[in-house]
């Protein structure tokens, strides 16, 4: 299947979640820190068991702490 991460294509498995694509992204799977919008909409950590569609857009942001 085919989304749009950050503005890249990316292919992942039929029936992925968003939690599927941050830890293919090797992010944490705890969401610390992370932030994710699907085609516009801000998930809740809570909802990131929703399932990817085809061509959906992802926007993945994460805290950066530095000084």
């Amino acid at each position: 299947m085919n989304l749009v991460v950050n503005g890249a294509s990316r292919t992942v498995r039929e029936g992925a979640s968003v939690a599927d694509l941050v830890a293919a992204l090797g992010l944490s799977r705890s969401g610390s820190g992370i932030a994710v919008a699907l085609n516009g909409e801000v998930v809740p950590r809570s909802e990131w068991s929703r399932a990817l569609g085809e061509l959906d857009r992802v926007e993945i942001l994460t805290a950066v702490q530095g000084g």
